[in-house]
C-alpha cells in the first residue's frame, strides 16, 4: 500500500483502503436493536467514547465489515467486525439537562455492544 499523503486521503476514506473488508460474517445486529456499550477499561486506545459506555441505545444502521480498528492498533490483527451506526439520546448520555430532542450517532465495533 503506498504512503497515505495528505493528497491522497480523501480518496482512500472513498475507497475504505484497507479498512472495510468483503467477508461473510453475519451481523449481532439490526437495525432498530436496543443495544448497551459495553463499560470496558482498556490500557490501550478504544474507540468506545468513555461518554458512551454503560449507556443504551439503538441500532440506526450497519455499515458493513470492517477492520477492529481496537484490536489492529494494538497490533493483534484485523478481527473482522460488523461496525454499527448507534443512536443515543442525549439525556442518555449527560442526564436531565440535555435537550430531549437531541441524539448522538456514534458508530461501534461488535465487541464495544451487547444486546440490552
Amino acid at each position: 500500500m503506498p504512503l497515505l499523503t495528505a493528497d491522497r486521503v480523501a480518496a482512500a476514506l472513498r475507497r475504505g483502503d484497507g479498512f472495510r473488508m468483503d467477508v461473510d460474517l453475519p451481523p449481532r445486529f439490526t437495525p432498530g436493536d436496543r443495544v448497551r456499550a459495553r463499560n470496558i477499561h482498556p490500557l490501550g486506545h478504544t474507540r468506545l467514547p468513555r461518554y458512551a459506555r454503560g449507556r443504551t441505545g439503538v441500532i440506526d444502521r450497519d455499515h458493513g465489515v470492517f477492520v477492529f480498528a481496537d484490536a489492529s492498533g494494538a497490533g493483534l490483527g484485523k478481527i473482522p467486525q460488523h461496525v454499527y451506526s448507534v443512536r443515543f439520546a442525549a439525556r442518555e448520555l449527560w442526564g436531565p439537562e440535555a435537550s430531549a430532542r437531541d441524539s448522538i450517532y456514534i458508530d461501534l465495533w461488535d465487541d464495544h455492544l451487547d444486546p440490552a
